[in-house]
């Protein structure tokens, strides 16, 4: 008799410990699943990789239910033209017999973007509740703040014994689209001086897959098209054969996201 009773008191000690440890370690719950979670902000920063670029940035957000998170996004990236690539002759030069650096030929701008907007994420996985992988959507829109900065070449000299730098224009045009002139891209710093702004705006829809949606530490990986639109034709390339600028760019995209709710 004496030796049930020890063993129903250690057996009642041991689910008191148990209980006791889930309700330290597990993340917080649910309050009400009407209305959320404990946890009502996150913060995320993101990378995003397309078909045009790339970007960094990041989102503040509410969790409003248990399903939907209100955000709001800010990143900083780049634009590039469908025809643009580095290449370089490998040559010595007359010129103290230095090799051409890499350049693109016929680029006339570089177009970094700053965007900000408003966006949602929407969770449709049952998972969300026990820590698995959630599954939704993303969508926002916002304003495209285009910068452009001078492409600047480094061209050899009239005198052929020199270099001088130069970006792009009317009056050195041939001089800047003849490639035997051309002895590679000037720094990338040159140009920031001489900067000029494209307004315009975007927006995106993505599939969106979290890892432990509801956990204090976010984790999440998204795949989907976005659009920037801007008020005119973005020159990042000189006119050319067959080499148009755009103000439309559609993209594919891949963003990783890592960040924390508290």
């Amino acid at each position: 008799m004496r030796i049930e009773k020890y063993s129903l008191l250690i057996l009642f000690s041991f689910c008191a410990l148990t209980m006791a440890a889930q309700e330290t370690i597990q993340p917080k719950q649910m309050e009400d699943p009407s209305k959320g979670i404990i946890y009502n902000r996150e913060f995320a920063m993101n990378f995003r990789l397309h078909t045009h670029g790339y970007s960094f940035g990041a989102n503040v957000g509410t969790l409003q239910t248990y399903y939907r998170t209100k955000y709001w996004h800010i990143e900083l990236g780049e634009l590039k033209h469908a025809k643009e690539f580095r290449q370089s002759w490998d040559a010595p030069s007359s010129l103290n017999g230095r090799v051409s650096k890499a350049f693109k030929y016929g680029k006339q701008n570089n177009l970094f973007v700053l965007r900000g907007g408003i966006g949602a994420k929407r969770y449709f996985s049952e998972k969300a509740k026990h820590k698995g992988v959630a599954v939704g959507i993303s969508y926002e829109a916002g304003a495209t703040l285009g910068i452009l900065k001078p492409y600047y070449l480094e061209l050899q000299a009239g005198d052929g014994n020199r270099t001088y730098s130069a970006r792009y224009t009317e009056d050195d045009a041939a001089r800047f689209l003849d490639i035997t002139k051309i002895h590679g891209a000037s720094n990338w710093t040159k140009g920031f001086g001489h900067l000029s702004l494209l307004p315009g705006a975007h927006a995106r829809f993505s599939v969106h897959f979290d890892w432990g949606a509801f956990d204090e530490y976010l984790k999440s990986f998204e795949g989907g098209i976005m659009v920037d639109a801007f008020s005119r034709k973005a020159p990042i390339m000189v006119d050319l054969p067959n080499v148009e600028n755009n103000f439309l760019f559609l993209n594919l995209f891949l963003n990783l996201q890592f960040g924390k709710r508290w």
